[in-house]
Order: C-alpha cells, then sequence, then structure tokens
C-alpha cells in the first residue's frame, strides 16, 4: 500500500475519476482535509468496496434463508432473518451516536465495526459445519445479532468520517463506484453457482461464500485506516441514553430532517418487497443454480446502476430517490396485478428474473440516494445525530414491517406487494417537499 502514502499517483488518479479541472474543490470538510483528499476518497472506496461485498455474500434476503433450508432449520426462523439483519443494524444507533460524538476521531469505531462484523461471519460457517437443524438456525440468527450491531457501528461512524474527509460532490460518485466495483464481483459469484453440478451439497458453497465475506471485512480494515481523519467536534458527548431521549427532539425542531424521514420511512416499501419476490421465484425450484441467477442479477443491478446512481446523486440525490421509488413501486404493481389476473404471465421465461433485477436497481438508487441526501443535509456538527436519529426510526418501523408476513399468509403476496408498491409510490410526494442540498460546479 505504498503507494497510498505517495500523492502523485493518487492525485492524477483521483483526478481522472472525478472528471473535472477543479478536482481538488473542498467543499464542507475542514481545510485541513483538503490536502489528504485522493488517499482519503481511495481508502473509503476501497474499504466501502470491500464491505458492500461481504454484505451482499451474506444477503439475509438470499444466501441466509438458503443456508437454513440447507441446513434443515425450521422455516420459521427464515422469516426473522430480514428484521433482525436491518433493525439490529438501525435501532441502537441513537445511543451509539451519542458515544461517538464524544470522540474526536470516529474512525476507530469503523475499524471496530469492521473486526467485529468478520467474527460473526466466521462463527455462522462454524456453526454450519458442526450443527443442523433447529439449533443451527437460533446459533446463525444469534450470530446475525452480534452481525447486525457491529455493522451498525460502521454506519454510524462511516457517514461522519466520509463528511470530514470527502468533499461535497465526490461523495455519490465515491459511493457509486463502491457499489458498482462491488456489485461486477458478486455477479462473478452468481456465475460460479450457475456452474456449480446441483448434486453437490449447497450448504458447503454457502459456507464458502459466507467465509469469503468475512475475510472481506478484514480486507477492509488496512484500507479504512488509511484515511487520514481530522479531530472534529466532540459537542454531544456524554450520557448515551440521556443523550439518545435529546436527539428525538430533532424530529420537532428541524422541518427539513422531518420531512426526509418521513420520505425514507416510505421507501421501505422497496426493501420490504424483494423477499416477497424472491418467494413467488422460489415457489417453482429452488435449485443452487436459481439462487446463483438471483445473485447474479442483483450484482449486475449494482455495477450497472450504482455508478449512474452515484453521478446523478451528485446533481440531485432528491431525484434520486423519487426515481427510484417510482420504479420500485410501479413494478411492485404491476406484479401485484399481474399475480392477481394474469398469473400464467409470470410463470413466462425470465419474468419474474427481470423483475428481481430492476427491483435491484430501485433499491440500489434508494440506499445511494437516501444516503447522498443525508450527509450533504448534514453539518459536522449534527451529522452522527440526523444518521442515528433517522436509522433509529427507520429500524422500528422495519420491525413493525416485519409483521406484513403475517398478511402475506392470510391475503396472498400479491395484496402485500400492492401495498407496498402503493407505500413506495407514497415517497415521491413526501420527498418533493425537501429542498435540494447538493451544490453542482458552474
Amino acid at each position: 500500500m505504498s503507494s497510498f502514502t505517495d500523492p502523485e499517483p493518487l492525485t492524477r488518479a483521483y483526478e481522472r475519476i472525478v472528471g473535472d479541472e477543479d478536482a481538488r474543490v473542498c467543499k464542507d470538510i475542514p481545510d485541513a482535509a483538503c490536502r489528504h483528499q485522493p488517499r482519503n476518497f481511495f481508502g473509503y472506496l476501497l474499504a466501502n468496496l470491500f464491505s458492500k461485498l461481504a454484505d451482499e455474500l451474506s444477503s439475509a434476503r438470499l444466501i441466509l434463508p438458503w443456508l437454513l433450508g440447507a441446513l434443515g432449520a425450521p422455516s420459521a426462523l427464515v422469516g426473522f432473518l430480514v428484521p433482525i439483519r436491518e433493525a439490529g443494524v438501525l435501532l441502537p444507533q441513537l445511543v451509539v451516536a451519542a458515544w461517538v460524538r464524544g470522540m474526536p476521531r470516529r474512525k476507530p469505531v469503523w475499524l471496530l465495526g469492521a473486526l467485529l462484523s468478520g467474527v460473526a461471519l466466521g462463527a455462522m460457517v462454524l456453526v454450519g459445519m458442526v450443527f443442523e437443524g433447529t439449533l443451527a438456525g437460533f446459533l446463525i440468527l444469534a450470530a446475525l445479532v452480534v452481525y447486525s450491531l457491529a455493522r451498525g457501528l460502521c454506519s454510524v461512524a462511516a457517514k461522519d468520517v466520509l463528511g470530514k474527509t470527502v468533499s461535497k460532490e465526490r461523495r455519490g460518485t465515491l459511493m457509486g463506484y463502491a457499489a458498482g466495483a462491488s456489485g461486477a464481483l458478486v455477479a462473478v459469484w452468481g456465475v460460479l453457482l450457475l456452474l456449480v453440478d446441483s448434486a453437490q451439497p449447497d450448504a458447503w458453497w454457502l459456507f464458502l461464500i459466507l467465509g469469503v465475506a468475512a475475510i472481506c471485512w478484514l480486507v477492509a480494515l488496512p484500507f479504512f485506516n488509511l484515511i487520514v481523519e481530522e479531530e472534529g467536534a466532540t459537542e454531544g458527548g456524554g450520557n448515551a441514553l440521556t443523550v439518545a431521549l435529546t436527539s428525538l427532539g430533532i424530529l420537532r425542531s428541524d422541518p427539513q430532517f422531518l420531512r426526509f424521514v418521513l420520505g425514507r420511512s416510505a421507501l421501505l416499501g422497496v426493501a420490504l418487497a424483494a423477499p416477497f419476490l424472491v418467494l413467488l421465484i422460489q415457489q417453482n425450484d429452488g435449485t443452487l443454480a436459481e439462487l446463483g441467477a438471483l445473485v447474479l442479477l442483483g450484482g449486475l443491478a449494482s455495477m450497472i446502476s450504482a455508478p449512474i446512481w452515484g453521478r446523478w446523486a451528485d446533481r440531485s440525490s432528491r431525484r434520486v430517490m423519487q426515481a427510484a421509488a417510482l420504479l420500485g413501486g410501479g413494478l411492485c404493481l404491476l406484479i401485484a396485478l399481474l399475480s392477481a389476473w394474469q398469473p400464467d404471465w409470470l410463470t413466462a421465461w425470465g419474468v419474474l428474473p427481470l423483475a428481481f433485477l430492476l427491483l435491484s436497481l430501485s433499491h440500489s438508487g434508494v440506499r445511494l440516494g437516501r444516503k447522498a441526501y443525508l450527509v450533504d443535509m448534514a453539518t459536522q456538527d449534527n451529522r452522527a445525530t440526523y444518521v442515528a436519529v433517522s436509522n433509529t426510526v427507520v429500524g422500528v418501523l422495519m420491525l413493525v414491517g416485519g409483521l406484513i408476513g403475517w398478511l402475506g399468509d392470510a391475503l396472498g403476496i400479491a395484496w402485500v406487494l400492492g401495498l407496498l408498491g402503493l407505500l413506495s409510490l407514497s415517497a415521491i410526494v413526501l420527498l418533493q417537499a425537501l429542498p435540494e442540498v447538493t451544490e453542482p460546479d458552474a
């Protein structure tokens, strides 16, 4: 990594990537951080690439459900995967942010979270190799709780470090390239699974995938450690629970932030729709090759769309969220209507996989757009609080949204997708009230 300490090659590569004359423009970051921006850009880019790859290879929407099924765990446990994965990341952040807020540098928090994430994924592999059935299912859920909490540490620290070390109008591009590159690597794994002989035991391939995911977290550690983070404000640190409860008041005192949280909450419709679409696909033959096809399509979605979403987010992250909501919400409504009135159309070759691809494109836009908007809307003084409060509120709603699975059992998947589609489309209206927060160069 000696090239990271040599500013000249990094600067030239950085200037080519950002693609403008004023590549060293510095907005909303400390002056002392400006000269380290190329190094910080690539350090964050590579760490983010490997962490995103690890997340995709341990997906609670695809990989972990397949693993529990291969180990013979009860199907009821599968319903807990996504709520634990998402809410476990989001809910503790309001308290954690107060602790992080008292630290002049937040990089060590991310490093701790990354280490724990790798250990938790490694524990899942060991559990799967030793145990099976109900016991294996519960132990994997326990490891998933640890993984989710560790990811929460990374989430709080990463956005704050990004806001302190990389300038506005560069953050969306950075996140877009990281997501695109990780998507390409995920697609490679999808192709490998497609080529696997279905007679081979699925579990051992899933162990390999999770093992690679654990290693990715360990690889990400030294890259994130290369980031040069200046000391920041520590006001707001103190008793974590007291600060957390006080922080909720920002929902009343900051109307713009409240509108953002409402819009982001409506965008949950896109995230919650994915497992139900996968259920439609799995109603046929859930082979390892079929899982590989979905992994491949998910990787292609990130690889193709994330750089485009990222560039667009540097101009208007609000419109990125609205476009992604329109794509995801409209798709869910269409699938719901076809499922109710023309189910034979859904059995045509390629229809449901194409729908999964489009929903993945939408989800990529939602995630990148709302991250870019939040980081650009916040300042150095309130960014950690913004991230923690919005994530906590959404985490609670995610747990409530997990109950929609009961509605699926009672009324059918078509009704669930229809309701989630309407929820996603409502985000377009809610987000329209938000002001633009990006300031494109003239």
